[in-house]
């Protein structure tokens, strides 16, 4: 059945009751727009009691999270249930199943969202997942045309997973997005490549049973450990990352992130370098021996409320590169407000963001050159030339108006207005060890507009994708400038 015939026909009511899952069920992925307003909307209004800033979300959240009071509010939310109840019947069957797709676009973009960034200029990719009650595995096969990071065969996506009672304990290379943010995450997003990792996970973010920790509410954990590239100012730096999630209010997420990059080719990797940075012995920036690796913290927040039959929320994250009494120092600043509406025989997602990426430049003395940056680890906060946290990069003050329109038909409608000024001081300290890769790091100071337009639908038995993006001008990177307009066209089909 089709994710029109669950809108129209009345799917939304079987989602009422998500039995029958398997334990190591796939996941919602990070850069499906559809099912985060679905998942955001739910939890706004009350009928959710899960965590929802940490992507993936698991779809065992999802099925001891849903309250029956969603039957007494389906004026408001039965396009966002019925999209679940799809993407229940189509994914979370115990079985192997299949994914097709083809893509083609003029430009990788520089500025990137909560949406997909595909590398290269083209390419298809085969995926088979092999789904079971306790254990999931998934491999996916890409063919790049004229990558943008020197590597033609991909594996980005595959992964195995398997469930330990409440705890799902994985490896692969998966998109993650760490925040409340539509249009950047400061610590984590999908913007470059998938780190390849493993992974630890909590399944269910219910709240505890244990009296004295009910105050915590739903609460989520992810803790995983990874490795970047071989071709860097340092090879194959590891990855350290955790964030924990508590909603102690009705509506409220509120998170804390760590990443830390350590180790590598030539560098210690001993459990006392890791010990030291978890301390927080490894604040410089001026190249002190002692300093084990680079870390960056975050905290987030958000509070979603109802309003009418419609949901809306605020949101903030600021991200330090330093630790200072045990608390991130050299902050960044990330602002949003989010709400929904229901118009024109659709629901739509509306969401103004601002972001700055210069340090200590809302709250302090501006710090240039700090922001994603480290004096050993030349490369940066970067994998295969894009940030591994906001597409913006460091020095950046930017603001974003997003809409999106979900029709009945299934098709979306997406809009983006962005206007940043990027590398505010003109100077970057990256380090490009390698001509094949496409570093994505603004070379100068550039006031830069751009309008993003995006339409999805149902097409030849599968899902198509169509997404321009036009800037006013081309932008200029240490690797070269890219075109001021992408126009990108995509299509899977599942089986």
């Amino acid at each position: 059945m089709s994710i029109k015939h669950w809108v129209q026909v009345g799917g939304a009511v079987a989602c009422l009751s998500l039995g029958g899952l398997a334990d190591a069920a796939p996941w919602l992925e990070p850069g499906n727009a559809r099912a985060r307003f679905s998942m955001q909307k739910l939890a706004d209004r009350g009928h959710l009691e899960r965590v929802t800033t940490a992507w993936p979300l698991s779809w065992a959240a999802v099925e001891s999270g849903l309250s029956d009071s969603v039957s007494q509010d389906l004026n408001a939310v039965g396009m966002p249930v019925a999209y679940l109840s799809f993407e229940k019947e189509q994914l979370l069957r115990p079985s192997v199943r299949g994914e097709f797709g083809v893509f083609a676009q003029t430009e990788e973009p520089g500025l990137s969202g909560f949406e997909d960034v595909q590398s290269g200029d083209g390419g298809a990719s085969l995926t088979l997942q092999l789904q079971g009650y306790s254990l999931a595995a998934g491999l996916t096969v890409s063919q790049v045309a004229a990558p943008h990071d020197d590597d033609e065969l991909q594996f980005d996506g595959s992964y195995l997973a398997a469930k330990l009672g409440n705890w799902e304990l994985g490896a692969g290379a998966i998109d993650r997005w760490w925040g409340p943010g539509w249009q950047s995450s400061l610590i984590l997003s999908n913007n470059a490549r998938a780190i390849p990792a493993v992974w630890l996970n909590r399944a269910d973010t219910r709240a505890p049973e244990i009296g004295i920790l009910r105050w915590l509410g739903p609460w989520g954990l992810t803790v995983m450990a990874g490795s970047t590239e071989r071709v860097r100012a340092v090879p194959e730096a590891k990855l350290l990352g955790m964030r924990v999630t508590v909603s102690p209010i009705d509506g409220l997420n509120v998170a804390l992130s760590r990443m830390i990059m350590f180790g590598g080719r030539g560098r210690p990797e001993s459990a006392s370098v890791i010990w030291d940075a978890l301390t927080g012995r490894d604040n410089s920036q001026d190249g002190s021996e002692n300093d084990p690796g680079n870390q960056v913290g975050a905290v987030d927040a958000r509070y979603g409320f109802a309003v009418g039959q419609q949901a809306a929320g605020v949101y903030m994250q600021m991200m330090g590169e330093d630790e200072a009494g045990a608390f991130p120092a050299r902050k960044s600043w990330l602002f949003g407000v989010d709400w929904t509406s229901q118009l024109l025989g659709g629901d739509q997602q509306w969401f103004l963001e601002y972001a700055n990426t210069l340090a200590d430049d809302m709250f302090g003395d501006p710090r240039p050159n700090v922001s994603y940056e480290h004096f050993r680890y030349k490369t940066g906060y970067r994998h295969y030339g894009r940030n591994i946290a906001s597409s913006l990069d460091g020095d950046a003050v930017s603001a974003t108006w997003g809409a999106y329109h979900f029709l009945k038909s299934g098709s979306n409608v997406s809009i983006r207005l962005t206007y940043a000024n990027i590398n505010q001081d003109g100077l970057s300290r990256v380090v490009v060890p390698d001509d094949s890769v496409f570093y994505t790091v603004p070379a100068s100071s550039q006031h830069v507009g751009m309008a993003q337009i995006g339409y999805e639908r149902e097409f030849v038995g599968g899902w198509l994708e169509v997404a321009l993006q036009a800037l006013d001008k081309k932008v200029r990177y240490v690797s070269g400038e890219k075109d001021a307009t992408g126009l990108k066209i995509s299509w899977t089909s599942r089986f």
